[in-house]
């Protein structure tokens, strides 16, 4: 399996086979995501997995921290110390649900939290309990994720058509969690075809903000655009924020397994919840949520709007429609000479 078809009609039998009496349909997409994550980053850390759990087990009663010297030896932005991965998980049948606990707390920092985001120990946990943890580990073992296998555009889409299918299947707009990337590539071109005379030389650092900005599609897309089609020279910065803890996880596992900065991607709403206070970006591309209310921010969005130098000051759109704050909210982050 290879092609995002494939993968995905794969991971949508192993709902119909593992999930279905076990969790609502609409409920699936909350256990499927977070596993095609761990296979991902599994796949990714398995050539390093002995020297990893060696270097841990030799360092960890001498030095307080081992993170960097393991990230170091490694090459990776991320690891995990334990002794298990999802296919030597099945070694135990009996122990699947303590082992695989035990697994999970052993990722570094940066993963633990993404799994946290996904509240994965709670869905394990109903899992083991109904004797389908192990059913499902073994189903998704036998998919190989490693980058060298599906490449970073295909994972993206195979998480693009998943967000899409359990969408529908909760009554939601599929398009509120993300962007379709023919869309993406469309409107990247549009925003940096007419600025390729800005983006060739050497030592060009440029900076890209998505404020709602799901898998992050807009981001790395736009920074591929630029590097197949202007320049290779081009080092970029990403930034996102996004409201939804699933697609901020995803995101951020992303960027972790990409080499970008996982750092640089927050959770929580942008018009309430700015993480970028002070913060001015390059260039800024997003798909707001057309059509949304912003009754839940009202309180924020209006005291903010009596400050003379807040985002807001100019007026506000109706409370039905949200997208202009977006937009207003991009502006705040204008440089003083354009962006």
């Amino acid at each position: 399996m290879s092609t995002y078809q494939e993968i995905s009609s794969f991971i949508w039998k192993v709902c119909d086979d593992e999930l279905r009496g076990l969790f609502k349909p609409h409920e699936y997409g909350d256990v499927i995501i977070p596993f095609v994550v761990l296979r991902r980053l599994d796949c990714l850390l398995e050539p390093h997995k002995d020297e990893v759990v060696q270097l841990y087990n030799d360092l960890k009663d001498t030095i307080d921290d081992v993170s960097p010297i393991i990230r170091k030896k490694t090459g990776l932005t991320f690891y995990n110390y334990s002794a298990f991965d999802l296919q030597r998980l099945k070694s135990d049948p009996n122990k699947i649900g303590p082992n695989f606990s035990y697994y999970r707390g052993c990722y570094s920092d940066n993963v633990i939290q993404i799994l946290e985001n996904f509240q994965i120990e709670k869905l394990s946990d109903k899992l083991a309990k109904n004797k389908k943890l192990y059913s499902l580990i073994d189903k998704f073992t036998e998919v190989d994720l490693h980058p060298d296998k599906v490449d970073n555009h295909t994972m993206g889409s195979i998480f693009e058509e998943l967000l899409r299918r359990f969408s529908e299947m909760s009554n939601e707009t599929s398009g509120e969690h993300y962007t379709p990337r023919d869309v993406v590539n469309l409107l990247v071109s549009l925003v940096f075809s007419g600025d390729k005379n800005h983006l060739k030389g050497e030592g060009i650092l440029r900076s890209i903000f998505d404020p709602c900005c799901g898998t992050g599609g807009m981001l790395t897309i736009g920074k591929e655009w630029v590097q197949e089609n202007v320049s290779e020279d081009v080092k970029f910065q990403l930034y996102g924020q996004e409201l939804n803890p699933q697609t901020f996880s995803i995101c951020k596992s992303d960027f972790l397994i990409t080499g970008e900065d996982p750092d640089n991607i927050k959770l929580g709403s942008s018009l309430s919840f700015d993480q970028f206070q002070g913060k001015k970006f390059d260039y800024m591309i997003t798909n707001p949520p057309f059509g949304v209310s912003w009754k839940s921010e009202k309180d924020y969005i209006l005291t903010e709007k009596e400050d003379p130098q807040g985002r807001f000051s100019v007026g506000t759109p109706r409370v039905s429609d949200g997208s202009l704050l977006f937009l207003q909210h991009m502006i705040s982050k204008m440089k003083s000479g354009g962006s």
